[in-house]
């Protein structure tokens, strides 16, 4: 089978695997909240219906979609375990650190001291609902970053994606009313990685998959000497990114575009739920 051929049939495969539902309660329950007595899609399921080029391209490398499931769950879970990390944190507690993360919790830790990021332990994992717009989600914290009060949205990635701005401007959207001096919104991006001391190239082992990125410039591309190198990685080091996305209201929009759509793929569920 050419990548060509390989690449629709692992997409089919992750559309069935992510479309199937055996009954109401199980579309209930995977796709949103009881929260006093109603039912509300969740923020994060509503945004899965957009397109994701990075996860098929994913999936297309690896060699079955089983592969691809396994290394993705494991991903999940030790990002999972970043997560719990730093919400302990957060809370004020003194968490014991795994030592599989522990390079990106202390690099974590020094950023915060850096930044002097407060938190107010009453807005960590807080379930937000917009009753207007009819949907829920939890978000990671709600921060004072240089002055400014904010949601704070926590991500393990490679990098920091545009999808991020939907989901963080839907938590913003349904805390506006109850806290009208919020202001902005950061994703702060906590991973871990060793570098290459000869070439600059980085590798990254998440979910038992180890993937080495090479140097690139736009006028060069990926250098001849990175290509061929032979790689000395150094020790395991915490890497954190924080942006700032100040102006959500377009990406809102685009948000609730996602959930007219969302809604429409799952109508059979919806009516029975009573939501449509």
């Amino acid at each position: 089978m050419d990548f060509k051929c390989r690449e629709i049939t692992l997409l089919r495969q992750i559309t069935i695997f992510y479309m199937y539902y055996s009954n109401l309660q199980h579309f209930k329950g995977l796709s949103g909240y009881e929260i006093d007595g109603a039912w509300y899609p969740r923020v994060t399921k509503i945004i899965d219906i957009k397109s994701k080029p990075a996860l098929y391209k994913f999936y297309a490398e690896m060699n079955n979609f089983a592969e691809g499931e396994a290394i993705k769950n494991k991903s999940a879970s030790e990002g999972t375990l970043i997560h719990e990390m730093v919400e302990q944190i957060f809370n004020n507690q003194s968490p014991v650190i795994d030592s599989s993360i522990s390079p990106a919790i202390e690099a974590f830790l020094r950023f915060k001291e850096q930044k002097n990021i407060q938190v107010d332990p009453e807005f960590v994992e807080k379930q937000v609902v917009n009753y207007d717009e009819r949907y829920a989600g939890t978000l990671d914290a709600l921060a004072l970053i240089d002055g400014k009060f904010g949601v704070l949205d926590i991500k393990t990635s490679q990098a920091i994606y545009r999808d991020y701005n939907l989901q963080t401007s839907a938590y913003l959207a349904a805390m506006e009313k109850q806290l009208p001096n919020l202001q902005t919104r950061w994703i702060l991006r906590i991973d871990q990685n060793k570098t290459c001391f000869k070439c600059g190239a980085t590798l990254r082992a998440k979910g038992g998959r180890e993937k080495i990125r090479l140097p690139w410039s736009k006028n060069s591309g990926y250098s001849e000497s990175a290509k061929n190198c032979e790689h000395q990685w150094s020790e395991l080091k915490g890497e954190i990114e924080l942006k700032e996305f100040p102006y959500w209201q377009e990406d809102f929009k685009a948000f609730l575009g996602a959930k007219k759509l969302w809604e429409w793929e799952n109508d059979y569920w919806l009516k029975q739920a009573g939501y449509l």
